[in-house]
């Protein structure tokens, strides 16, 4: 289906179990202002009567003469004006230390997904998992049919996981990406009347089984497609999330594990969120839009960049042998930089050991009949550094 039938200016629908989801193309309107440039004309002047009485010309010189000696003798007694300082120079702002970027290094094969191919699909196995909410945990979960995406246990499927035509033109030879929305977030059946969110994962233990050790310095890119502010969900706060599974050695926190409060495997979700600001007549504010990083080292979410424009954003984390995570975010498809680079981090004050995935959070109040912000996502990548392993002869030289 074409993503201008899916997202017609006119309210194109998508239909769920009954429910009504209506994605909106919004046009831009351009306009051209005239400059005119109105040229003033010079007037002449003209010459005086040449004839010329001698001596009044005398007496005017002489009086002209002490005039101007009058004139120097009170300016050499009038104080000069003071002189404003020179501005202080701007420093120039220091350059950002070197961090491993998303995109270094080689792709790791068999992972990612281009969402080209004509039978990719998505099958939905309802009612959702709840386990956060309920403790329960719905099989069997919805899937994709080339295995590589799966139903977040925890909080379940959005209710609408979709390839479609891109929206607007995004990476070269790219046509076809993915869409998730949801209704009806958090327990099925019942209606919370509060921020719930689903969970769209990605099957990475498939290719990589337990993970990636940060030692080979693992990175994810995502490009997410940021749509027109008339048509997210009128709510203040998070909408969209792009977030890692990691491993680490700490005393465990969950309520749920058996081992809690004991030293062991630790599981945390550091990312990023797209959160939105609707407009606010009292404040003069326009809708507007910004990435809130989790997290820091106290567990803290960080306020980062303002989304200056939609359309499509690259997004990015890294993971380097030190532990630490790096969270990078550039507006357009081209690859990410050092000057994308927003803030490093050891999440929970934790140093990551291993990437276990990747995975999609969309969020939305939960009052069923309120749809989240529609959002697309294309060509998730995984990439990695191998270590360069000491050989025999070398441990002999040292």
């Amino acid at each position: 289906m074409s993503i201008r039938t899916f997202l017609a200016a006119a309210g194109a629908i998508a239909c769920l179990g009954g429910m009504p989801f209506e994605l909106r193309l919004a046009a831009a309107d351009e306009s051209v202002a005239d400059v005119t440039t109105d040229t003033a004309t010079a007037s002449a002047t003209e010459p005086a009567d040449p004839t010329v009485d001698v001596e009044s010309a005398a007496a005017t010189e002489t009086a002209t003469a002490e005039k101007a000696v009058t004139e120097t003798a009170a300016a050499a007694a009038t104080p000069a004006a003071p002189v404003a300082p020179a501005p202080a120079p701007v420093p120039a702002r220091p350059a950002k230390k070197p961090v491993l970027i998303p995109g270094t290094g080689s792709l790791v094969k068999g992972v990612g997904d281009d969402f080209e191919d004509e039978a990719w699909k998505w099958n939905y196995n309802h009612p959702k998992s709840s386990e956060e909410q309920d403790k329960r945990m719905r099989g069997p979960m919805g899937r994709s049919v080339n295995g590589r995406w799966f139903e977040g246990p925890k909080r379940g499927t959005p209710d609408v996981v979709k390839r479609i035509e891109l929206p607007s033109p995004g990476l070269e030879g790219s046509t076809h990406g993915m869409l998730i929305a949801t209704l009806h977030a958090g327990i099925p059946g019942r209606t919370t009347y509060q921020m719930q969110q689903d969970d769209l994962i990605y099957n990475m233990q498939k290719v990589t089984g337990r993970g990636i050790a940060v030692g080979d310095s693992p990175s994810v890119v995502t490009r997410v497609y940021v749509p027109p502010f008339e048509q997210w969900e009128r709510r203040n706060g998070p909408t969209f999330g792009f977030r890692a599974g990691c491993y680490t050695h700490a005393i465990i926190t969950g309520e749920d594990h058996p081992d809690k409060g004991k030293f062991g495997l630790e599981e945390y979700w550091p990312g990023m969120f797209i959160c939105f600001e609707p407009a606010n007549p009292k404040k003069k504010t326009q809708d507007s839009a910004y990435i809130r990083v989790r997290g820091g080292r106290n567990g803290g979410e960080i306020r980062g960049p303002k989304l200056e424009q939609n359309g499509w954003w690259t997004l990015g984390l890294s993971f380097s042998p030190d532990g630490m995570v790096h969270y990078f975010a550039s507006p357009g498809v081209d690859e990410l930089t050092m000057d994308d680079h927003i803030t490093s981090q050891y999440p929970y004050g934790y140093r990551t050991e291993l990437l276990k995935t990747f995975f999609y959070n969309v969020c939305t109040q939960d009052d069923g009949k309120t749809w989240s912000t529609p959002w697309v996502v294309d060509d998730p990548k995984v990439y990695f550094i191998k270590r360069q392993l000491a050989t025999s002869q070398q441990m002999k030289t040292r």
